[in-house]
């Protein structure tokens, strides 16, 4: 059963709202009297629940490990008797996107719900926490989670379906997640694993420098094309043996920015069973995802 991702900035109420999503999926269990819908159990997951302190994120290392204590925690919850809610930040996209996959892998839907709180109001909580000794970042840490903050965007597969809960709203849009995740009858979308995103131990031979090398191939494909069309805003990239076109944004990406795509998407695929003739298409869509937002 469903994995539902809430995300938002630092002290926006995201543990307040998963609470109400909690309330009604349980009332909805409670009371159906579908057999398939009683066995359901809802999981919430937070960092204060794996004994994860905020000041965490304060180094990446110790950021790092939280995000895959986390990430463990739901691998080990989904499957299709629960309902997982994972109440962090989720602020990383590429953290999303593997969760995404952890819940394609076991064939079940997955959706991301952004408390769309404005910094300003969020600073305001956030002080009021601090001062009353019940939570709350320190200022620069909490500004410097803000700038890192990546908005999800409905358009990318693991970012959707999207459901945007604005800071004056009364609750979640609760039914509707419910239609979308587990439906009116207790029969959720089937939803199949590809090999992008079953997660398996690499078996080919020379997968990881194949994933290294293809990947840099197509980092040089772009380079190329964008050191012949220098000036020129947007453009398509026909990458050398793939059969997706690579669609570049108005602002041309730099070649840091490429790189750290290209080893977000190493880090991703690193321990997947892709096929070998498949990485160069899956690259350019990661990519092409990328630039989308």
């Amino acid at each position: 059963m469903p994995l539902i991702l809430i995300s938002g900035y630092p002290s926006g109420g995201k543990t307040y709202r998963s609470k109400q999503l909690i309330s009604y999926f349980e009332s909805r269990i409670n009371t159906s009297s579908d057999p398939k819908v009683k066995r359901l159990k809802v999981h919430h997951i937070d960092d204060q629940s794996l004994g994860i302190d905020r000041n965490v994120y304060a180094a990446a290392r110790t950021e790092k490990d939280a995000r895959a204590t986390f990430s463990s925690a739901i691998k080990r919850h989904v499957n299709r008797d629960a309902i997982v809610i994972a109440d962090s930040m989720n602020y990383i996209k590429g953290f999303r996107y593997q969760l995404y996959c952890e819940a394609k892998a076991v064939q079940t839907p997955s959706c991301v719900i952004h408390v769309g709180v404005p910094k300003d109001k969020c600073q305001e909580l956030n002080d009021q926490a601090l001062q009353a000794g019940t939570g709350g970042y320190e200022a620069e840490l909490f500004e410097n989670l803000v700038f890192r903050y990546e908005e999800p965007n409905g358009m990318t597969r693991w970012d959707s379906p999207l459901f945007t809960v604005p800071f004056d709203d009364a609750g979640p849009p609760c039914e509707a997640i419910w239609e979308a995740m587990v439906g009116s009858d207790g029969k959720a979308k089937i939803v199949r694993p590809n090999a992008a995103t079953v997660l398996k131990p690499a078996s080919e031979q020379n997968y990881l420098y194949e994933l290294d090398k293809t990947t840099s191939d197509v980092i040089g494909a772009v380079t190329t094309w964008l050191q012949d069309h220098a000036g020129e805003g947007g453009g398509q990239v026909i990458v050398p043996n793939s059969q997706e076109v690579l669609i570049l944004p108005i602002t041309s990406p730099s070649l840091p920015q490429l790189q750290r795509l290209r080893r977000q998407f190493i880090g991703l695929n690193r321990q997947h069973s892709l096929s070998k003739a498949r990485i160069r298409d899956l690259f350019v869509d990661y990519l092409n995802d990328a630039f989308s937002k």
